[in-house]
């Protein structure tokens, strides 16, 4: 499926005459055609025919929740009774399917016997050339600085218009904080004095063998056990509970019970839908939850919570209170940096890095330009890299392999920064095709780095929690956002859902709470128990997604989605964050650093 933006939406609205000046309305749009996977002409014709039944209904966000209600919902739900159908078409296709082709030959066969000489000369011819990369290689010779060049891997060497006539290139579109004497500039010398070192386990360890696809589903039962245990205790602690009563044990009186939330069948959550699921020590069962005393909730699959109630038939709970999680503490830092120090400016940018109509890596060479231009001293820098939701990538259109592409990608953003000196940290992501698309998610592997080329640059998995100067940096390349928004369901808690959705990450302690997890990601429970949660709560929280940008302080932790470097076939955006200080009060109490970040068109 295509990447949306709101200016295919908007100018398919007015196509048929649908007015829209309201940027707020378009995001919400795209955001429910990538949750239905609906292209936006397609999303379009839907609202005329829904509005016109209702009178030239006015295109709001009100408006919109009801339109996805009435009719998406319902066309969700007709299109999953047909997968049935259609597996059964599809297996009946590929069977037949030699047979077609069989067919198509004999009868191409066929009417070149009343062809002429003239017309069967026309014919091209199905060899393989004896040199294919011939003249590729000679314009590599002959051209160093055609790296990254699309002639240089891929047959169609067409750069991508709509990139190249982009507008507002460098328009700052979000702001966050002050800094004294905000400079976007980097120091003089970048990367020197900067201490940068990763919290987790020992990274080698991501390297060793996973279970996935031969886990037990005892091991695995065991891990979601564990986190139920671990957060119970935490919430027990906070909120001074005494004990939590069995979740189906019959009572007159009101409970406490802990569990974690789970859906009563494989569709998406509701209302009517939201079991508990207590641990071992609890009874290990599950019982409905009725949810309709309760003035405010956000609830999400493998969510665990506390909740107090009734269950007089021990059969469904009626929740009359909802305990929240609790963030763990920030980091406790042992290095100061003086007022009078010059910042950190660091720059995040998430891939993909080239165009979707085109594999040139414009858009990366211009990243590069503007870090040498900016000098900053980290580069956090996300995949996908070598993407594989690309068209060209998912139809083989390549003469090189994705590791060579991979490599002259890397290559290139090393050499092209030498002259700045900045440190580069990698990060892996599920669709980069040439790595290990498992979760969590080992560091690259790059051999062919020289000693200084290595000093340089970091890699490290996905997820991974950093520490830069004495500030924690939370990464992760993996759309939890987008995977969490499509699951949950809310009343009461406020119409700011990203801020929702990076609390529940916040107080479920994990960067991945959501249980079970989306299709796209292979999960590895005995990797995820170790290097998948969170062991603090970082300053900042890199989390990139489709889904629009912004830069929130949630619970003490400033959230970045720097979006993606592009967006379909234009240009998207890029993150930068400038740390001034970060030191200890006389009482030894540590003081959050001042940062100012910004998102910046590309």
């Amino acid at each position: 499926m295509a990447l949306l933006t709101t200016e295919k939406l908007k100018s398919e609205l007015d196509v048929f005459g649908v007015p829209c000046q309201d940027d707020s309305v378009l995001d919400k749009m795209v955001e429910q055609c990538i949750c239905n996977r609906m292209q936006a002409d397609e999303m379009v014709g839907e609202w005329v025919a829904y509005s016109t039944t209702k009178d030239g209904l006015k295109l709001t966000i009100d408006t919109l929740e009801k339109f996805e209600h009435e009719v998406l919902n319902k066309r969700n739900k007709s299109k999953q009774s047909c997968r049935k159908e259609d597996s059964h078409n599809r297996t009946r296709d590929i069977h037949t399917l030699q047979d077609l082709i069989k067919a198509e030959e004999e009868e191409e066969n066929l009417l070149d016997c009343y062809s002429t000489p003239a017309k069967v000369s026309q014919k091209r011819a199905l060899t393989t050339p004896e040199h294919p990369h011939s003249k590729r290689s000679a314009l590599l010779k002959t051209s160093p600085g055609l790296l990254l060049s699309p002639a240089s891997f891929s047959p169609s060497a067409t750069p991508s218009q709509k990139y190249s006539q982009r507008g507002g290139k460098g328009e700052v579109v979000v702001t966050f904080g002050a800094v004294q004497g905000t400079r976007w500039v980097g120091r003089k010398t970048p990367g020197a004095g900067i201490q940068l070192e990763l919290l987790e386990e020992p990274e080698d360890s991501l390297r060793c063998s996973y279970k996935y696809m031969f886990q037990r589903l005892r091991d695995v039962r065991n891990v979601l056990t564990e986190k139920i245990e671990e957060l119970g205790e935490s919430l027990r602690s906070h909120f001074n509970i005494e004990e939590f009563s069995p979740v189906s044990l019959p009572a007159q009186d009101k409970i406490t019970v802990l569990g974690q939330v789970c859906c009563d069948s494989n569709g998406k959550l509701n209302v009517q839908s939201v079991l508990l699921e207590t641990g071992p020590e609890q009874g290990g069962q599950q019982v409905p939850v009725d949810l309709s005393e309760l003035k405010e909730y956000s609830l999400f699959p493998g969510q665990v919570v506390v909740m107090e109630g009734m269950n007089t038939t021990g059969r469904k709970l009626m929740a009359s209170k909802l305990y929240e999680g609790v963030p763990l503490p920030l980091y406790n830092s042992e290095i100061k940096m003086e007022m009078d120090e010059e910042p950190v400016n660091v720059l995040v940018a998430c891939g993909p890095y080239t165009p979707s109509d085109s594999l040139t890596f414009d858009p990366l060479l211009d990243l590069i330009s503007v870090i040498v231009r900016d000098r900053p001293d980290v580069c956090l820098l996300l995949g996908p890299f070598v993407d594989s939701k690309h068209e060209q990538i998912e139809k083989a259109q390549v003469t090189e392999t994705f590791e060579a592409i991979f490599s002259r990608c890397i290559e290139s953003i090393v050499n092209g920064t030498k002259s700045v000196d900045c440190r580069l940290v990698f990060v892996p992501s599920q669709r980069d095709i040439n790595h290990h698309f498992i979760y969590p998610q080992p560091p690259f592997t790059l051999s062919n780095l020289s000693k200084d080329q290595a000093q340089r640059v970091t890699l490290v998995p996905d997820p991974c929690t950093l520490l830069i100067s004495g500030v924690t940096f939370g990464l992760t390349s993996t759309d939890i956002l987008f995977h969490m928004g499509a699951e949950e369901i809310s009343c009461g808690a406020g119409t700011d859902r990203f801020s929702r959705i990076l609390k529940h990450l916040l107080t479920q302690r994990s960067y991945y709470p959501l249980y079970p997890p989306a299709e796209e990601v292979n999960m590895d429970y005995e990797k995820f128990q170790t290097f998948g949660q969170m062991s603090l709560t970082p300053d900042v929280l890199i989390i990139p997604s489709e889904l629009r940008y912004f830069i929130k302080d949630v619970a003490g932790c400033v959230c970045v989605n720097p979006g993606r470097l592009t967006k379909g076939q234009v240009g998207g955006t890029y993150s930068r964050l400038l740390i001034q200080h970060s030191s200890a009060s006389e009482d030894g109490k540590r003081v959050s650093p001042c940062l100012a970040a910004q998102v910046v068109k590309i």
